[in-house]
């Protein structure tokens, strides 16, 4: 059995576990994936009934109920119920690299652990997906304790696969189709498929009215090409090796790069998903948890 429990590192947990994840968006004027809306009854469908609790506003009294119980039930509405999130975690070839002793597979594995910690903390509930080409794995989403453990094993057995191929932009249009339920999707995964697929995809999730996050994986080698000498690279996902000279390269490689993580910014800005550069040589905790500060903070300023 996989110690899963590596995955959820203290020092990580105890610094965001005071932030909130809610979806941040104000969509058709109230604010979605909050607990309770600002505007109670306005554009919102009715969910489902629960019990009254002291304090509940008596005008959510369903009165058609209680005349035929005889007990007090409240009407709720879909954004007053707990939010529902989705980890789609990439485990194709690529994430196995490793310039240092942590892989874009394992630091993601630890994103996606840390994150499932929190969501269940606030009582919410989640899901997870496993994907490269397509979804290998998919557990549904639930809010209990229990569920922490089937979530992060899961996380724990996955491995990267050999010669398979990240395909971002299907995985997401496939989610998209298979979601029924408005949610927060959290995209974890160093992003190796042609930018304008990506984005497509991530049209869809939110043409759907999810909330989106990216976490852009990536391995500090990647980021900064600092190779010096004549170098024989690996190809991963069935690409060839190729022996090169980084020297004559790296210009060429940092502008590619520039311009290939600017184009995901900007398409991810113009359609409201967050995007989140991680770089693995960044401790976990401070990555973490300054984002979700400023989304937090990002969330209260949009509030009206």
């Amino acid at each position: 059995m996989a110690d899963y429990v590596k995955y959820l590192d203290p020092k990580t947990l105890n610094k965001i576990s005071h932030l909130d994840l809610k979806a941040r968006l104000i969509v058709e004027g109230y604010v979605a994936g909050l607990h309770k809306s600002p505007f109670h009854g306005f554009s919102v469908e009715f969910a489902e009934h629960r019990e009254y609790v002291p304090g509940d506003d008596i005008k959510h009294i369903d009165w058609k109920v209680f005349g035929k119980s005889d007990r007090y039930y409240i009407k709720q509405y879909e954004e007053e119920t707990n939010l529902v999130a989705y980890i789609a975690l990439d485990t194709s070839e690529s994430m196995s690299y490793a310039s240092e002793s942590v892989s874009k597979a394992e630091y993601a594995s630890y994103v996606a652990a840390s994150l499932i910690f929190l969501i269940l903390q606030q009582q919410d509930a989640v899901g997870l997906a496993l994907f490269d080409h397509e979804v290998r794995s998919f557990l549904p989403p639930a809010s209990h304790s229990a569920h922490m453990k089937n979530l992060i094993q899961e996380i724990a057995n996955a491995k990267p696969r050999e010669k398979e191929k990240t395909d971002v932009g299907t995985t997401l249009h496939r989610l998209a189709d298979r979601l029924t339920k408005r949610g927060l999707i959290v995209l974890v995964s160093d992003l190796l498929d042609k930018p304008e697929n990506i984005l497509r995809g991530l049209r869809h999730l939110r043409h759907k009215r999810h909330d989106v996050i990216v976490f852009h994986v990536l391995d500090h080698d990647e980021v900064t090409f600092p190779f010096e000498r004549m170098t024989q690279f690996e190809g991963l996902e069935g690409l060839p090796n190729l022996i090169a000279n980084p020297r004559a390269l790296r210009k060429a490689y940092l502008g590619a790069f520039e311009e290939y993580t600017q184009e995901l910014r900007r398409g991810c800005l113009a359609n409201n998903v967050d995007y989140v550069l991680l770089d693995t040589s960044t401790t976990l905790d401070v990555a973490l948890s300054s984002y979700l500060a400023t989304r937090a903070g990002t969330r209260k300023g949009t509030r009206r």
